[in-house]
């Protein structure tokens, strides 16, 4: 997240080519070639000690020898040389350096010395790396050409990056011929310092931006991309192509979970949490853009299809329903409107077929009654060319009527040469057009998700109803006691107390070591039962005959225990048969299901949830999220699945406990954010009935964790080390505590009781900003970014908050205080002061700023208190700004 000296790669002001040359085809000359015919505004300087001129300009034996500031340093030279360059740009005082050579980590342990010797290098000059291995950037605002590729992209809207030189290349060359315009085009390679996260966090702040495109590869430091697309999402969109979409890896996993959870799966939902576009081929990406760019967001699934051929419009249907939509299902009111313009015999229904028999000019008004119906979110129309009405005249009928745009219209314009002409025109104008309803549909596909994933981001969830409890000593106890005895594969009695300790249900399990003490079990627990093999190694107990059902007495136990021992013995005659589990036999009508985890290398766990029992592995009907989850997140993730209508009732069977299921997702997310430990986790099947849910089956892998908790999470958690408790003298205690999704609707009370006095100068500056995308960005927050503390009192009432933001670099944050006009001057505000700025310190900031008003004596005295530390009268002194420095700030 860091933007030191960025603006020096991406907006600079001077250039030096470091092993410029005007030898034809080599690195040195053509980069210097590009700097100059671009008509960059800034000098450049060829960096040559055997030149005095280069390409007509003058050359310097040195960095040092150029004697003037110097904001890019282009490197032309061998890898080996890179280090000792970077240390001479650094005495220099230069800002940022692109190393365009490669032989770094890709060639094995000799190259990844390279590197690193970069890198120290970089860092004791302050000097911000693009590459190795990259072709270099383009900016088109300041002319700048700093690159080797084959040519100078038009200036346009777009920012695009990318790992690959050859992608790069290929989507350039794509650009021109669709004349796409660029505001930015970089190629990233090896990423040794700036990556997509700083790159996404410039462009959301540049005005010269409209969207973001990236070309992405891999990704290592999830948790910095994820925060910075989070952030930037919501303003501007991010679109996403990304390689690699195969299954590999998936089969050595050991468990259920494993295997379903891919590698391409984790990044789906990875990039739907952070509001990512992910394109699926190279021609989506400026597509979405340039749809994003004219068209307003669908606010729901339901199409409205228009057109004159029948087939067409049925090869519409059947694309939406790939991606599990349909057409809308149109009101009577709406076909009533549309039997106005309609021949006697159009369909009567969506898709909308107007036959040959309507008159052209009739399409403009079913678009304005499409337009007007609320069951309708968006609006297709198709087209083909015919003799009577060529796809020009179409084109110019749209246009000259001005079909509305307050739904989003995506115009099929079929065909060949004629329907080209109709869809240049109707571009020229702003008019996505597509040459197929496939296409069409993928693109309203895309910008439906894009509108779900913003409302996911925005959206205020529904209260869990009580506090989580969690037994951490207990689940602590057992993940410890299997690690201590080398083992990785947790028995399914341990499994499911591990599960018990935090809250999720499990149906009673006991183990047996011996036929009597199976027996007595079964007696104590009652018949039916259930046994199990109990084994340290035995992953999947059906495989090996270890299961068996309904045993309904004393015999049936014996016979269960001599026949899972001896069908252990015959198939897997390695592994050890330690006794056997004995189980209450669940006989409640149900749904099976899958939860699970698994630890991804990349994005550390992530949940999966779907059809379970022994077909879940056939029928791959599952979704993978990352946790923390809240209610909202929970029910995406349960009705994202084709198994989520069955749960929803069927054919008499009444309806899973959906509440209970989304509870226990949370509860799960909650284990592996608090045990990185925890590999793999399946509960299949977990049995979900109309009262609850219990687990039947357990299984988890554990394993020593090279990060702790919580810095194996992808996502930032609930930062429960700042919950405080509060005296708030007779009124009683406060609880001061991060912010939550859920404190929506009690934020908004806050807002709405304050006078306009102490509403002014505060968090909220002008009224008009205090609406329902305010509260969401106060309440859905990145807490590695910013940190919003409320203080909240016994009955649940929101009385004042507290707020840092700042800079990704942790130099400033400014803070801000709101107290309810009721609790002013009885030194809540000092309070809640005092922790945002132990806060801000504890996050790394190195300085932090407020205003108040002359009257918070408590808030000024804290702050003169303090070392290096300043209170300035400001505006005729009607307020006090605050200057602290956090790095000698103390709790005194």
């Amino acid at each position: 997240m860091s933007q030191y000296n960025l603006n020096k790669l991406l907006s600079p002001k001077s250039v030096a080519v470091v092993g410029a040359t005007d030898r034809p085809g080599t690195v040195g000359c053509v980069v210097l070639e590009n700097l100059k015919s671009a008509g960059f505004r800034g000098p450049i300087y060829p960096i040559n000690p055997k030149r005095e001129q280069i390409l007509g300009l003058p050359s310097f034996p040195t960095v040092g020898a150029v004697g003037r500031p110097i904001d890019l340093a282009v490197l032309c030279t061998p890898i080996a040389a890179v280090p000792s360059v970077i240390m001479e740009c650094g005495a220099a005082g230069v800002g940022s350096a692109i190393i365009y050579s490669a032989g770094g980590k890709e060639i094995g342990e000799q190259g990844e010395a390279i590197e690193k010797d970069i890198r120290a290098a970089a860092t004791k000059g302050r000097i911000r790396l693009l590459g190795p291995n990259c072709m270099g950037l383009s900016v088109g605002a300041i002319n700048l050409n700093a690159s080797f590729f084959d040519a100078m992209p038009m200036r346009g809207r777009v920012a695009f990056a990318a790992q690959s030189g050859a992608m790069c290349n290929t989507v350039l060359d794509y650009g021109i011929g669709e004349r796409i315009g660029f505001s930015h085009f970089v190629s990233v390679g090896s990423m040794i310092d700036v990556d997509f996260a700083d790159l996404i966090d410039y462009f959301g702040n540049d005005r010269e931006v409209s969207s973001i495109l990236l070309y992405i590869e891999g990704l290592k430091e999830t948790r910095k991309f994820l925060s910075a697309a989070r952030a930037v999402s919501r303003i501007k969109p991010i679109i996403v192509l990304k390689s690699g979409r195969s299954q590999a890896g998936a089969a050595a996993a050991q468990s259920h979970t494993g295997a379903l959870a891919g590698e391409d799966l984790v990044y789906d939902a990875a990039f739907k949490r952070a509001g990512i576009i992910r394109a699926k081929m190279l021609e989506d990406l400026f597509s979405c853009a340039d749809l994003l760019d004219k068209q307003t967001l669908p606010q729901g699934p339901n199409l409205a299809i228009i057109t004159g051929a029948g087939g067409l419009g049925v090869i519409m249907a059947d694309s939406l329903a790939e991606y599990g939509l349909e057409p809308a299902r149109l009101r009577p009111e709406t076909i009533k409107a549309i039997d106005q313009y309609c021949p006697p015999l159009w369909s009567h229904g969506n898709p909308i077929d107007f036959t040959g028999a309507m008159k052209f000019e009739n399409i403009p008004r079913l678009l304005s009654v499409c337009a007007k119906a609320k069951e309708i979110d968006a609006i297709s129309v198709i087209f083909l060319p015919n003799g009577l009405f060529p796809p020009v005249q179409f084109a110019e009928l749209l246009i000259s009527e001005k079909v509305p745009t307050e739904k989003p219209v995506f115009v099929v314009l079929a065909g060949g040469e004629q329907a080209n002409a109709g869809r240049t025109r109707l571009a020229q104008s702003g008019f996505p057009t597509f040459p197929s309803p496939e296409s069409a549909v993928r693109s309203f596909h895309y910008l439906y998700e894009y509108q779900r994933s913003l409302k996911m981001l925005t959206e205020v969830p529904r209260p869990t109803g009580t506090a989580i409890m969690v037994d951490r000593e207990a689940a602590r106890a057992l993940v410890d006691g299997v690690l201590r005895s080398q083992r990785t594969l947790m028995t399914e009695f341990e499994s499911k107390n591990l599960l018990s300790a935090y809250g999720i249900p499990v149906n009673e399990t006991y183990v047996a070591e011996s036929i009597v003490r199976a027996v007595q079990l079964a007696r104590q627990i009652g018949y039916p039962v259930v046994a199990k093999i109990h084994s340290h190694s035995i992953t999947h107990k059906s495989d090996v005959g270890g299961i068996r059902l309904d045993l309904r007495n004393a015999d049936d136990v014996i016979d269960a225990f001599n026949q899972i021992q001896e069908a252990v013995n015959s198939r897997a005659p390695g592994e050890h048969f330690e006794g056997v589990t004995i189980q209450k036999m669940v006989k409640e009508k149900g749904y099976e299901v899958i939860l699970g985890s698994k630890l991804d290398p990349d994005f550390g766990p992530v949940l999966v949830f779907g059809m379970g029992g022994v077909m879940t592995e056939i029928f791959q009907d599952r979704v993978v999220g990352l946790p923390p989850l809240n209610r909202l997140l929970a029910r995406r993730m349960l009705d994202s699945t084709k198994v989520f209508k069955l749960l929803k009732g069927y054919r008499g069977q009444p309806a899973a406990n959906i509440d209970v299921l989304e509870e226990i997702l949370i509860r799960l997310g909650q284990l592996v954010t608090d045990f990185p430990e925890i590999r793999e986790l399946d509960i299949n099947p977990l049995l979900a009935t109309s009262s609850g849910a219990y687990a039947l089956d357990a299984r988890v892998v554990v394993g020593p964790s090279a990060k702790p908790a919580p810095w194996h999470m992808a996502l930032s958690t609930y930062p429960e080390d700042y919950v405080e408790e509060l005296q708030g003298g007779e009124r009683g205690r406060l609880l001061v505590r991060p912010v939550r999704p859920e404190d929506a609707p009690g934020l908004t009370d806050f807002f709405v009781s304050l006078s306009q006095k102490s509403r002014l100068g505060k968090l909220v500056r002008r009224f008009e900003d205090f609406d329902e995308r305010f509260i969401a960005r106060l309440t859905q927050i990145d807490y590695d970014r910013d940190m919003v503390l409320v203080a909240v009192t016994e009955s649940g009432e929101v009385i004042g908050l507290s707020r840092y933001f700042g800079d990704p670099d942790l130099i400033e944050a400014e803070v801000s205080i709101t107290i309810a006009d009721a609790w002013q001057g009885q030194g809540v505000g000092a309070k809640l002061l005092h922790l945002i700025l132990k806060a801000a310190r504890k996050r790394g900031f190195k300085k932090a700023w407020g205003m108040c008003r002359p009257q918070s004596q408590d808030m000024i005295s804290l702050i003169e208190r303090q070392r290096e530390s300043e209170v300035t009268p400001v505006e005729n002194g009607q307020k006090m700004k605050l200057l602290v420095d956090l790095t000698t700030y103390t709790d005194a």
